[in-house]
């Protein structure tokens, strides 16, 4: 018996931070995404293998099944990189047996494939799409896993789950919708990786330590962009309404642009995706614009339609 399992990359366009406090966020599923594959194993337990998007082994493990509990096989050699993903495995399997104690109860022995199709580095979800394909593999909702799990708003499973541009708003059961974001400019839009990696568990955290928010007229302001940008057909317009967002979130979480820290003699917009401080960001231009970011060592460059769905 072999299974798959597949789930979508993930890019936030509107309403980072915000989207946490119910926020409408215009979320991206990406083309690139991650696989599961599930095949049974004459050994008992776990045996777990990462592949990455050139197909190299990048993690690998084995786990016990103690008395209906996923726990690591003991392993002195084990690096702290790997204990760490290993711990993070066995919480994520141990939260999916509790939503469905018929998940894994018959101890049959499994071998468990993953490829990711994008880099890990890149911050396109390579734990939320392995948090939704377990979901699957669980038949069980991947929001409640999610929040099981490690909590975050969700939008990042949504896009896992769905083929076009969605609006997202969480509450008590996440509000999903597709739309139509097919702007005329979009050869004019490009993703620019800043060459790390941002920890979304840290952001949420910064977040919500804040004291103030004034989340009120933020949410607003931010849902009023999220519409007026579903309804651009001109660039000038789409500038100005990321421009308005930037400096909103900016004064939210006390934290300067991504613009004005690196690219302040940048003549387009640039626009943070998700946690500020890291990953992607939306750059507006041409192609040949694009050179200004290769000379300051950024050379990680997608267009629009190479990346969204």
């Amino acid at each position: 018996m072999k299974e798959s399992f597949y789930s979508h990359g993930k890019l936030l366009l509107t309403a980072e931070y915000l989207v946490l406090d119910g926020a409408k966020a215009l979320a991206l599923p990406t083309q690139k995404g991650q696989w599961l594959t599930v095949e049974e194993h004459q050994e008992e337990g776990i045996l777990w293998t990462s592949f990455d998007e050139n197909n190299n082994v990048w993690y690998k493990d084995e786990f016990y099944l103690n008395d209906g509990t996923v726990t690591v096989k003991p392993n002195d050699q084990r690096t702290e990189e790997y204990q760490k993903l290993s711990e993070t495995l066995t919480t994520i399997l141990n939260c999916a047996k509790e939503l469905n104690p018929k998940f894994l109860a018959k101890n049959k022995g499994v071998w468990i494939k993953t490829k990711l199709e994008f880099n890990r580095n890149w911050g396109l979800g390579s734990s939320s799409t392995l948090i939704n394909n377990i979901a699957q593999w669980a038949v069980i909702d991947g929001f409640k896993l999610l929040d099981a799990c490690f909590g975050g708003s969700g939008y990042d499973i949504a896009c896992a789950q769905h083929d076009s541009p969605l609006i997202y708003k969480r509450g008590g059961k996440p509000n999903v919708q597709e739309v139509t974001f097919n702007p005329p400019f979009k050869e004019q839009l490009f993703f620019v990786h800043l060459n790390q990696k941002q920890d979304s568990k840290e952001s949420i955290k910064h977040y919500q330590s804040l004291p103030l928010k004034e989340f009120d007229t933020a949410e607003t302001s931010v849902n009023q962009i999220t519409e007026g940008i579903l309804q651009c057909d001109k660039l000038e317009d789409f500038r100005a309404l990321i421009d308005q967002h930037e400096a909103i979130i900016s004064k939210i979480i006390k934290t300067p642009t991504v613009k004005s820290k690196l690219f302040s003699d940048y003549p387009g917009s640039i626009k943070s995706l998700g946690g500020w401080g890291g990953d992607f960001v939306l750059a507006t231009g041409t192609a040949q614009d694009m050179e200004y970011f290769k000379a300051k060592g950024y050379h990680t460059i997608l267009a629009y339609e190479d990346m969204v769905l």
